[in-house]
């Protein structure tokens, strides 16, 4: 299906034979076509593995959730070191709704590991090794969420589930935000677009569901507001990260003043990602760092 997709909107596209025929070649990193258009910017190929690495920590963590077990290990391999998964258990849901949507997600990272994994072919990056239980407990310590020493169990319940969703959801919608623009192929781009729409779902459906938490237990709003200060002074200095309001006065839909989506640059989202407000190639949920040609950070005060 995924392949039948390409196909199809390569030939929506692409205007003639030869803009198919650069098409192709746009996953090629060794081809100039895979450059951006002045040549100074990513190819759309590093933009898109940049993407499936975020895709792979996004689809370990609901699957595991959810199933008990991750991504199959045919999903799993490519270019670069692939890595271990540490951490991740199958959660005692005792709200079933909450349970159905964290399937459903689960499902979705799943598919959108396949997709790109498809859409890059044999240049697609391995998966990294990925975090998924001392990165948590950094996170939320950092956060406040925890006092030092503690731990922090992200399979534990329901709601610290929601926490460390709510802790990815918002960084996927703004990653996919900040990369777009920087997609020079239509065919990406609209698939970009795809992905986006995906994930703001996803990031709705996650703070909607922690603010009908936070009218049972007000204590459930600091919360959520603590892990949005932590990522704000993870990122840059722009103080855009929200979060979902209070129990007088909802923010489940974090935009700008004119009621648009911010986004992220790659490098303020790997601040987040490796837990790390210096620059860094590793750190947090990635401690191997990503696979790919974007992976360095940025860093808080740049």
């Amino acid at each position: 299906m995924v392949k039948k997709f390409i196909k199809e909107a390569v030939s929506r596209s692409a205007e003639s034979d030869d803009d198919r025929r650069k098409l192709a070649s746009m996953t090629d990193p060794t081809n100039p076509a895979a450059r951006s258009p002045d040549g100074s910017g990513p190819s759309d190929a590093t933009i898109l593995n940049f993407a499936l690495n975020l895709e792979y920590l996004e689809a370990e963590f609901y699957l595991r959730a959810t199933t008990g077990q991750g991504l199959p290990d045919e999903m799993t391999t490519g270019t670069g070191t692939r890595g271990e998964v540490t951490g991740g258990g199958m959660v005692n849901f005792s709200n079933s709704v909450v349970r159905k949507f964290a399937r459903e997600i689960a499902s979705d990272e799943r598919q959108h590991v396949a997709f790109l994994r498809s859409a890059l072919g044999e240049h697609a990056v391995s998966r990294p090794a990925i975090s998924l239980d001392t990165s948590f407990t950094a996170a939320a310590t950092a956060a406040g969420l925890i006092k030092s020493g503690e731990m922090f169990d992200p399979y534990a319940n329901d709601l610290n589930f929601l926490f460390a969703a709510f802790l990815f959801e918002d960084v996927g919608v703004s990653a996919f935000k900040g990369a777009a623009p920087l997609l020079s192929n239509k065919t990406y781009l609209d698939a970009a677009a795809g992905l986006l729409a995906t994930e703001a779902y996803h990031a709705g459906i996650v703070r909607s569901a922690l603010y009908n938490e936070g009218m049972i237990d007000d204590a459930v709003f600091a919360g959520v507001q603590k892990l949005s200060d932590a990522r704000n002074s993870l990122d840059g200095p722009v103080d855009d990260d929200q979060g979902i309001g209070t129990s007088a006065e909802a923010n489940l839909i974090p935009t700008d003043a004119n009621g648009i989506a911010y986004g992220r640059s790659a490098q303020s989202v790997l601040n987040i990602v490796y837990l790390n407000a210096s620059p860094a190639n590793s750190g947090g949920f990635y401690p191997s760092g990503l696979n790919g040609d974007i992976a360095m950070s940025g860093g808080a005060a740049s």
